[in-house]
């Protein structure tokens, strides 16, 4: 069972719920997914060496975190494990141009494609353990950037 004990058992399961996000019941991967911003406020005024030193350091925890966390559910794919939204959407807002409307745009299709998971992100999502947790998002988050990039162009 998933709650507050769980949460609060280790660093991990605590990292893996999006310290927290997770618990909510509805809409969680849309919750999680905004708990990002919160990361950007910590990343975007550094450059962006800095930002992607930070971002990779959080990427390999977030791994760690989710792997600890499946084999403490048993689970292929909780729904309560939003590290994933987050650390792929993160590089999402590292790399598009400093613009409210781009990370609406992006936030908005990252959901789109997380939910949807059209091919080939449903391939990735077939990876084993904490690699198909994590790698069916960064998909979501490279077709979410690309067209987000396209459309900066219109938008700025």
């Amino acid at each position: 069972m998933v709650n507050l004990k769980f949460l609060f058992s280790n660093i991990w399961h605590f990292i893996a719920l999006g310290f927290g996000a997770g618990l909510i019941k509805k809409g969680t991967g849309t919750f999680g997914t905004l708990v990002t911003f919160i990361y950007f406020l910590f990343l975007y005024k550094l450059n962006l060496q800095s930002q992607l030193l930070i971002f990779f350091i959080l990427l390999l925890i977030s791994y760690v975190s989710v792997k600890k966390t499946l084999q403490s559910l048993r689970i292929k794919d909780p729904s309560c494990v939003v590290i994933d939204e987050i650390i792929a959407y993160l590089v999402v807002l590292i790399l598009l141009p400093n613009n409210y409307l781009l990370y609406l745009i992006s936030f908005i299709l990252f959901r789109f494609f997380d939910i949807l998971k059209p091919w080939p992100i449903s391939k990735l999502e077939e990876l084993p353990g904490a690699t198909g947790v994590i790698a069916d998002d960064f998909g979501a988050a490279f077709f979410a950037f690309m067209i987000t990039q396209m459309a900066s162009s219109y938008v700025i």
